[in-house]
C-alpha cells in the first residue's frame, strides 16, 4: 500500500500544480480541498447531539410562529434576536406579528428575556420586543466587526419592508443598524437589494477574509417576486451579494453545488464564517419539503462564498428529539458558540414546536469543536495536496481509537528523512490541538517549502489540522 500511495503522490505532482499556501490557518477536513488521494478514507459527516430546550417563546407577543432566530456573542455575552408571533388555531393571518424580541444569556444554555421598556405592546412596555414595525418578521442582526464601522453602526441587519401582505408586492429588504443592539433605524429609506424573494431569514455579515460584507437570502429559480407582484415558480434557492458599505451591493450570484448535486427546495441559509478558521464559511440551509411543508437543515460549506459542498443527509432529523415533524418545524439558527467552560464542543440551536401549541421553542445542541465532517477510516491511508506552511509543529484534531501516524513528503512522494510515518508518534485517543512528533524534531527547517502529508489511520476520524509556532 505505501509503495502505490508514494505513487499516486508523485504522479500528482508531476502535474506542477501550485501548492496550497496554509500560512498558520486551520484547515478542516470539510471537502476535498487538502486532499490529493486516499484508500480506505471516506468523508464522514456528523451529526449533533441534543441536550435541553433554551428558549421558550411564551409571551403574549410571541408564539407558536415565533422564528428565525439569530444567535451571537458579544463579548461575555450572548444575544438572541427573533421574531415573535403567534398563529390562530383557525387559518388565515397571523393573529398576531410584526415584533423583533430579543433574549441573552451569560453562558449560552440559561435564557433570559429582559424587560427593555422600549416598544408597547397591548398598552405596556413591559417586554423584550427590541424592534416593531418594518422588518420584524426576517430581521437577522450581526454584530459588525468591519475596523471601520462607525460607533452608531456597530450592529446591522438586513430586513423586508412591510408587513406580510405588502412585502408580497415589493419583497426588498433595507439596511438598518444600531449602536447598541437594542435600538434600531433604517440606514437609508430605499431598499438596498431588490433582485429575489426576500421572505425568509436574510443574513449578512463582514467577511473579513474577503475586507467586505457578504449577503444571503432566498429567491425562486422562475416566475417573478418583484414589483409586477408575487407569481413565484421553480425551486426556493440562495443568492449572494458583497458590499463595502453595506448600501451598494453588487457581485450577484446563485449559489452553486457542484454538477452532482440533486435540485432541492432550500428555506433559509444560516451562513457565517466559522470563527475557528475564517476563510471558511459554514451554512445550514433547511430543505423544503412542499409535501407537508416539513423542513430538515442540512450542512454546506464554501471558500469562496458561491461554491459550496453541500451534504444531502440532515444533520438534525425530524425525530431529534420531538416536536419536529411537521409545518416548519426544524430550521436550525444562525450562529455557532463556543460557550464558557466547554472548549472541546460547540453550541448551536434549531427550533421545535413550529404553528403547535402555545409557543414555540428552540433547543441546544452541541457538535465536537471542528467536528462537522471528518476523513474516516476504519484503516486507510490519506495524502494531502502539495502544501506550503508557517511554524514549527503540525497540530491534528483527532479521534483516534487505533494508532495513527503521520508522514511528512516532498513534493515527489518521498518521505524526508527523520519525518517518515516510521519516525512519527503514534497518535491515540480523543485529541484536539494535539501536536504530532517525530524523530527529525521541529518542522522549522520545512517550512515554507512544498511537502505533502501522508496520514495512515486506523479507527480514526480526522477532523482537522494546523502547524503553528
Amino acid at each position: 500500500m505505501k509503495s502505490a500511495f508514494i505513487l499516486l503522490a508523485f504522479t500528482a505532482s508531476c502535474l506542477s500544480v501550485e501548492p496550497l499556501q496554509l500560512g498558520s490557518s486551520r484547515e478542516l477536513f470539510v471537502d476535498k480541498h487538502l486532499i490529493e488521494s486516499k484508500i480506505g478514507v471516506t468523508m464522514k459527516m456528523h451529526k449533533p447531539q441534543a441536550h435541553d430546550v433554551a428558549l421558550v417563546c411564551d409571551a403574549p407577543w410571541e408564539g407558536n410562529t415565533s422564528g428565525y432566530f439569530t444567535l451571537l456573542q458579544d463579548d461575555d455575552l450572548y444575544r438572541c434576536y427573533y421574531r415573535g408571533s403567534h398563529h390562530g388555531e383557525k387559518g388565515g393571518r397571523p393573529s398576531q406579528s410584526g415584533v423583533t424580541c430579543y433574549a441573552e444569556s451569560r453562558d449560552g444554555i440559561i435564557w433570559t428575556k429582559p424587560k427593555l421598556g422600549l416598544h408597547e405592546f397591548e398598552g405596556s412596555k413591559d417586554n423584550n420586543i427590541t424592534h416593531k414595525g418594518d422588518g420584524c418578521s426576517t430581521f437577522a442582526p450581526f454584530l459588525d466587526t468591519n475596523p471601520n464601522c462607525p460607533p452608531e453602526s456597530r450592529y446591522k441587519a438586513l430586513a423586508t419592508t412591510g408587513d406580510n401582505v405588502e412585502r408580497k408586492k415589493n419583497p426588498s429588504p433595507q439596511a438598518w443598524h444600531s449602536p447598541d443592539g437594542l435600538r434600531w433605524s433604517v440606514m437609508r429609506d430605499k431598499p438596498v437589494i431588490t433582485a429575489g424573494s426576500f421572505d425568509s431569514q436574510n443574513t449578512a455579515f463582514f467577511d473579513h477574509e474577503l475586507g467586505a460584507y457578504r449577503a444571503y437570502w432566498r429567491y425562486f429559480t422562475g416566475g417573478y417576486t418583484d414589483e409586477r407582484g408575487w407569481k413565484p415558480a421553480g425551486v426556493r434557492a440562495i443568492r449572494t451579494a458583497t458590499s463595502k458599505d453595506f448600501l451598494t451591493w453588487e457581485n450577484q450570484a446563485d449559489l452553486a453545488y457542484g454538477k452532482d448535486a440533486p435540485t432541492v427546495q432550500l428555506y433559509t441559509n444560516a451562513v457565517r464564517p466559522y470563527a475557528r478558521a475564517p476563510h471558511l464559511l459554514l451554512g445550514f440551509p433547511t430543505r423544503y419539503q412542499p409535501k407537508g411543508s416539513q423542513v430538515e437543515p442540512v450542512l454546506m460549506t464554501s471558500r469562496d462564498g458561491v461554491n459550496f459542498k453541500r451534504w444531502e443527509e440532515p444533520l438534525i432529523p425530524i425525530t431529534a428529539p420531538k416536536d419536529r415533524d411537521w409545518n416548519r418545524s426544524n430550521y436550525m439558527t444562525i450562529g455557532v458558540l463556543s460557550l464558557p467552560g466547554k472548549p472541546n464542543e460547540l453550541s448551536v440551536y434549531a427550533s421545535e414546536a413550529y404553528y403547535q401549541g402555545p409557543g414555540s421553542r428552540i433547543r441546544r445542541f452541541t457538535f465536537r469543536v471542528d467536528g462537522f465532517v471528518s476523513a474516516s477510516s476504519a484503516k486507510g491511508e490519506l495524502i494531502t495536496k502539495p502544501l506550503t506552511f508557517e511554524g514549527t509543529k503540525l497540530t491534528l484534531n483527532l479521534l483516534s481509537q487505533g494508532e495513527t501516524r503521520v508522514e511528512v513528503q516532498d513534493e515527489a512522494g518521498k518521505a524526508i528523512p527523520g519525518f517518515a510515518l516510521d519516525d512519527c508518534t503514534p497518535l491515540k485517543g480523543d485529541l484536539i490541538d494535539q501536536a504530532v512528533t517525530w524523530k527529525g524534531g521541529s518542522l522549522a527547517t520545512l517550512a515554507g517549502k512544498s511537502v505533502r502529508l501522508r496520514f495512515a489511520m486506523q479507527k480514526a476520524d480526522l477532523f482537522a489540522l494546523q502547524f503553528v509556532p
